[in-house]
């Protein structure tokens, strides 16, 4: 057991500083280093904290159907992690956008957020996340106990806007949105197959009470 703990924190560790990786090194560009931003630095700190928000998304969402098509039921340790590394280089990309893009003149802000589809579509992508980093404690799983499955599975749709987002984003070049859709799309496919799948079990098994 104590050898099973250790193995399980020493891979925790070794999942986090991998995913802090590219925003240490988007720091270290910020302060001049490896070449620094290029020529427009705003730019390049919006795309690649939203970058690592959604391939993080993403992987987070790969967990159960790694878990299941592996069989090791471990796995699912690390999605609350990797979740909530998703949601923290989305605020990083939320909080650039606010304050570095828009110097949080919260004119052009709301101007944005009503105007601008896409940007309406990642801060409902962000703020669904932000009601799941918010909730992924244990004390929100004992408070909200069903209530807590039903909200969590909003990341599905969460996964859903961000994608959207960086569709109509894209203005010219859409191979590598069209990677992460026919990702996600094969995400969610799996957990709809297997759902269909229980549902058909379930209406196969015989009345509890002998009937039918």
């Amino acid at each position: 057991m104590a050898a099973g703990q250790r193995w399980h924190r020493a891979t925790w560790w070794l999942l986090l500083l991998v995913a802090l990786l590219p925003g240490l090194w988007l720091v270290a560009r910020t302060g001049g280093a490896f070449g620094g931003l290029g020529v427009n630095p705003v730019e390049t700190l919006l795309l690649d904290t939203g970058t690592c928000a959604i391939i993080a998304l993403l992987v987070a969402l790969s967990v159960t159907p790694l878990r299941r098509l592996t069989g090791l039921a471990s796995i699912g340790r690390y999605r609350r992690l990797l979740g909530l590394v998703a949601f923290g280089y989305s605020s990083a990309h939320f909080l650039i956008w606010l304050g570095v893009d828009l110097f949080f003149d919260w004119v052009l802000i709301l101007e944005d957020l009503t105007t601008r589809p896409f940007v309406m579509a990642g801060f409902a992508a962000w703020f669904i996340l932000l009601l799941l980093a918010a909730t992924s404690t244990r004390a929100a799983m004992r408070l909200l106990k069903r209530n807590w499955t039903r909200l969590h599975r909003l990341v599905y749709p969460a996964a859903i806007l961000a994608v959207v987002h960086i569709v109509w984003l894209t203005r010219a070049d859409y191979r590598e949105a069209t990677i992460y859709a026919l990702i996600l799309a094969l995400l969610l496919g799996l957990r709809v197959f297997w759902a269909l799948q229980g549902a058909r079990k379930i209406r196969g098994q015989p009345a509890r009470n002998g009937v039918g």
